[in-house]
This record gives C-alpha cells, structure tokens and sequence, in this order.
C-alpha cells in the first residue's frame, strides 16, 4: 500500500514525508521552530522573512495538531493527486504541487495583512493548504462520507457548507488562538485553483446530485 502510493502520489508522498520530519525536528528545537513560524510584523518589516509563508507549512504546534493535519491530508492529498493525474496525465502531479503551495500562500495572506502591526502574532501548521486540499477531493466526490471527528457520518457537499460558514462564525468570534482565517482562505483557493485548472470539474459536482 505505501509502495504504491510512492509510485502513483510522489508529490503528496514527498509532502507527507518532509512535513512530518520538520515538525518532529522542530518539536526538540525551539530556535528553529521560531525561525520557521509565520511572524506577520516581521515580514512587514524584513521582507526577507516572507520565507517563512512557506517554512511554517512544515511545522506544527504538537503532536495533536501534526496527527490531525496528516491524517487529514493521507485520506484527501493521495486521492486529490491521483485524481488530477487521471484527469490531466503526469502533469497532474505538477498541477497537485501547485495547488498545494500557491494555497499555502493565498491562505496566509490575509492573516498577514491582519496581523501586520501585531508583534505578539504567530501562526504555524499546513491547514491552509490541507483546506484547499480537503476542498479539492469534495469537488471530485461531492458525495463521499465523511466521518466528523472519526465519528459522525455527514456527505462531503454538507460538511463543505458547514466547514466554510464556521470558520467565517470563528474568525469573527473565536478566540481558541487556531488561525480560522487560514482555513477558510485555504479552503477557498482549493475550490479556485481545482476549478481554474479543470473547469468542467463545476459541471461534474453538479451532475454527481
């Protein structure tokens, strides 16, 4: 099973592999997960720490929140790659990488802009991206189950509409210090960039009801 997942799924196998090894490293070295964290105030001021976007994809805040994020992303990134290159041949696995970095990306934007003039602010995890990955697969299979929390069976379509309007209730309202923001912005480049990359795919969610 992990053979052929390193045959078919390169990208999300190379993605799964060096995530989980930063952030196990970055667990027993302080200094180098604060090097690594999203600083928005530092990057307003030292453009050259706009690294960081990308390097604090690689770490997370405990071993709960990388087992989350990586369990997440098994069950949804390998699919999601295998997906595209059925669709668009080996390309696909470039097109995978892209939209999983340029989400990563797009997802912190608006937490930097935010967060700018705050230098108490710091932000860490891959969940932007692993947004965009979740809501990638839910325009491939609209219908899948989904089981919340390893629990609650609910249709992917559902938990969609459920997941986009908590992170908007959350990031107005919440103050559990998890980036909701990130979610939803990661989750929405997922949706934009699938789209953008295969439009017919609004014409096959539709037909999937």
């Amino acid at each position: 099973m992990i053979q052929d997942y390193i045959l078919h799924t390169p990208v999300a196998s190379f993605i799964f592999a060096i995530t989980v090894a930063s952030s196990i490293y970055a667990f027993s070295n302080p200094e180098i997960l604060g090097r690594m964290m999203l600083h928005p105030y530092s990057i307003q001021r030292d453009k050259s720490k706009a690294y960081t976007i990308f390097s604090s994809g690689l770490v997370h805040a405990d071993w709960g929140h990388l087992l989350f994020n990586m369990i997440t992303f098994y069950f949804f990134g390998f699919a999601l790659e295998s997906y595209f290159v059925a669709a668009n041949g080996s390309v696909g696995h470039f097109y995978f990488a892209i939209l999983y970095i340029v989400s990563l990306v797009l997802s912190d934007i608006p937490t930097i802009i935010q967060q700018k003039n705050n230098p108490s602010y710091f932000s860490l995890g891959a969940s932007g991206a692993i947004s965009a990955v979740l809501f990638g697969f839910i325009l491939f299979e609209p219908k899948a189950m989904l089981g919340i929390f390893m629990i609650i069976p609910m249709p992917a379509y559902l938990f969609a509409v459920l997941y986009i309007g908590y992170c908007i209730w959350a990031s107005k309202n919440s103050n559990d210090r998890i980036n909701h923001d990130a979610h939803l912005f990661g989750a929405l480049a997922g949706l934009l960039i699938t789209i953008l990359i295969h439009p017919w795919i609004i014409r096959h969610f539709i037909d999937q009801f």
